[in-house]
């Protein structure tokens, strides 16, 4: 199972980044997916899932403004980030759970303000 995360990058405040992890091994169609992210010096978080039934969560502090999905013809799960604002800098990490964890090797968000 391999877990490829991608999509980060340096933006304003203000702007918008895509981040996408493909999955190869493992499908996500089905799987409880998720995105989390650790900022410097903190403990690493969950940003946003979406169940084996397709419920999505949002941590409160991005609700409105992330976005997660899932595009299965791609095999991939996706992570729409508008409005980023400086508190979301953080290494962003993918997670597919199937009987364990699998995570990605995470992606560097950078937000100036």
């Amino acid at each position: 199972v391999q877990l490829q995360a991608s999509g980060g990058g340096l933006v304003q405040a203000g702007g918008s980044l895509r981040l996408s992890c493909a999955a190869s091994g493992i499908g996500v169609s089905r799987n409880y997916v998720a995105w989390y992210r650790q900022a410097p010096g903190k403990q690493r978080e969950l940003v946003a899932h979406i169940t084996s039934d397709g419920v999505t969560y949002y941590v409160t502090s991005v609700k409105g403004r992330f976005t997660i999905s899932r595009d299965n013809a791609k095999n991939t799960v996706l992570l729409q980030m508008n409005s980023l604002k400086p508190e979301d800098t953080a290494v962003y990490y993918c997670k597919v759970y199937f009987t364990r964890n699998y995570w990605g090797q995470g992606t560097l968000v950078t937000v100036s303000s």
